[in-house]
């Protein structure tokens, strides 16, 4: 069994970012990235200083609009078109959740595609479905990048995804798709889903249910991604997979933490590199 150590994997390509940063202020440019942080939830406080301080290390500009939980969706929007406006700014991240009187979907319509670093929008995941270049939604990128840093080829293999959120599910199952894997995706509704995760060469999840993927559930050698964060009453961070045991029947598996999350805040990075670039001409 191999761990995927993400966090070495995005340190590395931190330090590449770094060089293009450097390169893109050689020649005028900056990149910035403008976060849009609504009300005080905890973890997503903790998000968004993490994503400010990876910015800072690696060169790039950011500036985090902090609103009160209970400011008009109007309020949201016009701040989202002033940064869309802004030929400094070439990302913006609105952290979600958002708080239950705002429209999350017309928020995140209200975003310039070509600024949509988080690739939520509507004409992002069109060009993601379509195999076309775009912004892609960083955690599922993250995914992609650990698996080609240690040469898994996902080429005809069987990939199960467990899970279908816009955000992580189903980006997943569509990059592993065009990478001519064949996908099956599982969700809440599936009905026995040990039948299904039994047949993965390569095995993602990510529902938010600690230890759900149990090591009966997993056939031997198999590739196993968690992308699960889970917090337990102990403080303990978990995954969705008993990487105890599953670890012991697996060729390669990340670790939760230290596997797929560094990854995420390096995919950012790079797609606010990616669109900084367009402005270096």
């Amino acid at each position: 069994m191999q761990i995927l150590d993400g966090k070495a994997l995005s340190n590395k390509i931190k330090k590449n970012i770094k060089i293009d940063t450097d390169k893109l202020k050689q020649n005028g440019v900056t990149a910035g990235l403008a976060v849009v942080l609504v009300g005080e939830d905890p973890a997503s406080q903790t998000y968004v200083k993490m994503k400010a301080k990876a910015c800072k290390d690696v060169g790039i500009y950011s500036i985090t609009h902090e609103m009160p939980a209970d400011i008009g969706e109007d309020k949201i929007l016009e701040t989202i078109s002033m940064i869309n406006d802004n030929p400094n700014i070439d990302g913006i991240l609105v952290q979600l959740p958002l708080p239950e009187h705002i429209d999350t979907t017309k928020v995140l319509e209200a975003i310039d595609p070509d600024k949509d670093v988080d690739g939520f929008h509507p004409f992002n995941v069109g060009r993601l479905v379509t195999n076309l270049d775009g912004f892609v939604p960083c955690t599922p990128l993250g995914v992609m990048e650990l698996l080609k840093e240690y040469d898994i080829d996902v080429k005809g293999k069987n990939a199960v995804v467990v899970g279908a959120s816009n955000i992580v599910g189903k980006p997943m199952a569509n990059l592993l798709l065009n990478a001519n894997a064949t996908v099956d995706i599982c969700h809440i509704y599936t009905k026995d889903l040990k039948s299904h995760t039994l047949n993965a060469d390569i095995l993602a999840v990510g529902v938010g249910v600690p230890n759900l993927i149990k090591e009966d559930m997993v056939k031997e050698g198999a590739i196993v991604v968690d992308i699960g964060i889970n917090k337990l009453e102990s403080g303990k961070l978990v995954g969705d997979v008993d990487y105890e045991n599953v670890s012991k029947k697996c060729s390669y598996i990340t670790p939760v933490p230290g596997g797929v999350g560094p990854m995420t805040i390096a995919m950012l990075l790079s797609n606010t590199v990616k669109s900084a670039k367009r402005r270096d001409v």
